[in-house]
């Protein structure tokens, strides 16, 4: 199979799930096994797309020009192959766990909510092995689109309101900085003595950059600012508040959001530009870069200390992702090896990290009904499998060894102190102390409650919780151990992007 067919296949397996699943919307259990073996199937593409960016391929497909300097294209590079692999599988389990949650919690509208999930990954693939800035702007809008309608799933007052509040953020964002700011390097790289040539303008994703020796340290600033704030899918305060919004979603959509699909697209865009764009070298020297890091560690520490007062458990993981999406940031703007790989590593254990986080808040509201933390003493008693899953996930978004966050953390500390800039270091420790007072309690509360806690919550539905709701974060709780244990694999496969070990 040629290397362009990969792409496509890529492309086109969540795009061909859409619509099988409405051709089978009538036939629920065929719908469900399509949404399975499609998820499946784009796993093993996108496995197959790494194996062979790992063996010095180039796996690339040239779509269509569009004008000079704008075109649709593909070029997969292992930061975007990792990306690839972890949306794609992520995208199979968080589907098996929909399984049991739609069909266990009794949820309307189930065809439009798979394939909403096929679109979203469509969104996510094509932003994954974008060549370009255009190509990645393109697929980013698809996703804010596509996840609208799984943001407004229930259709209340709360649901609508939190949509609103969810399109217009990322597409006021993504309209007027981050276009603004793909459009600003498109001119800046076109610029000669003699004036701008389209000949030589370009947003190609390039290795080591495309904006040194073509723009000063005030405008490349100034473009670092509208992509960083641009890409309102990365969260970084002010414009961080569509994500607490849209957990009025159900929880399947919780975790698309703020583990598979979304959130990473915005913080993997913005590792990419920093890495492609910009490069290591000059966005070291850019004053915008220490502004960003300054509002990356304070949405870091505000974030953690709103996470602490909320007794809601799907706001306070909201809040948590808040913060740890500002780590791949952080790792960005640092612009060592250490640093930026540390961001990459994060990326792939948030994801599974968190993904198990809210797959087991879900678990737990589908058996009991029960949302806010403070109804979940002793619970862990008649749930052990689910709140000891929360557990694992908890220590890896901690980063406690040996969860594989523990290899995240200890890199961009790492490159904090290489980069001289210890507040970092102490903003990733501090942040790492609330964790624990946020995350840590939910569990051991749950499991060994204090005596005189009461009857636990009952069950709302005869049986508690859907196998499949349960097997699901058992999965991702064990992939957090695996990934502690697997580093060298994911640390080597991304050396070519980050360069050498530090």
């Amino acid at each position: 199979m040629s290397n362009e067919l990969l792409i496509q296949f890529a492309l086109g397996i969540p795009l061909l799930c859409s619509i099988a699943v409405w051709a089978f919307r009538s036939a629920p259990d065929v719908r469900e096994t399509v949404t399975m073996l499609s998820a499946i199937g784009l796993f093993i593409v996108a496995l197959s797309i790494a194996l062979r960016v790992n063996n010095g391929e180039v796996v690339a497909w040239d779509m269509v020009s569009v004008a000079a300097g704008f075109s649709f294209a593909f070029e997969v590079e292992p930061l975007g192959a990792l990306f690839g692999c972890i949306a794609s599988g992520l995208w199979g389990v968080n589907s098996l766990y929909s399984i049991g949650y739609m069909r266990g919690n009794n949820e309307k509208h189930q065809t439009r909510f798979y394939m909403c999930f096929g679109v979203a990954l469509f969104g996510a693939m094509g932003a994954a092995f974008s060549a370009n800035l255009f190509t990645l702007f393109i697929f980013y809008e698809v996703l804010t689109l596509s996840t609208y309608p799984l943001v407004t799933h229930k259709g209340d007052a709360n649901a609508l309101r939190g949509g609103r509040i969810y399109l217009t953020t990322l597409l006021g964002t993504s309209v007027g900085f981050f276009l603004l700011a793909i459009v600003g390097t498109y001119v800046v790289t076109g610029m000669t003595p003699d004036g701008f040539d389209p000949s030589i303008a370009t947003t190609d994703f390039t290795q080591g950059g495309i904006l040194e020796g073509h723009a000063s340290k005030l405008v490349g600033s100034v473009i670092l600012l509208l992509f960083v704030f641009g890409i309102g899918k990365a969260a970084i305060m002010p414009f961080h508040f569509w994500l607490p919004n849209a957990m009025v979603a159900p929880t399947p959509v919780s975790a698309l959001l703020h583990a598979v699909a979304v959130v990473k697209t915005g913080v993997f865009a913005v590792l990419k530009i920093a890495t492609y764009i910009f490069g290591a070298d000059y966005l070291s020297n850019l004053p915008g870069q220490e502004i960003v890091l300054v509002v990356a560690c304070f949405t870091i520490v505000v974030s953690s200390l709103i996470a602490l007062t909320k007794d809601n458990l799907k706001a306070r993981l909201a809040y948590s992702t808040v913060s740890q999406l500002s780590y791949v940031t952080v790792g960005a703007m640092l612009a060592s090896s250490a640093a930026m790989m540390g961001g990459g590593l994060q990326i792939a254990m948030h994801a599974v990290g968190k993904i198990t986080l809210f797959m087991c808040a879900g678990a737990i509201y589908v058996a009991t009904g029960k949302g806010n933390i403070s109804e979940m003493r002793g619970l862990g008693r008649k749930m052990p499998v689910v709140f000891t899953c929360f557990l694992i996930g908890s220590l890896s978004i901690i980063g406690v060894p040996p969860m594989g966050g523990a290899w995240a953390k200890y890199q961009l500390i790492l490159g904090s102190l290489d980069a001289d800039k210890a507040y970092v270091a102490w903003t990733l420790i501090v942040s790492s102390i609330l964790n624990v007072i946020y995350l840590i309690p939910i569990s051991i509360l749950a499991l060994m409650p204090p005596k005189g806690s009461g009857v636990p919550a009952a069950y709302k539905r005869e049986g508690g919780t859907p196998t499949l709701a349960v097997l699901p974060p058992a999965i991702t709780a064990c992939l957090c151990i695996v990934l502690f244990f697997g580093i060298n694999t994911i640390y080597d496969f991304l050396l070519p992007v980050f360069g050498s070990r530090s």
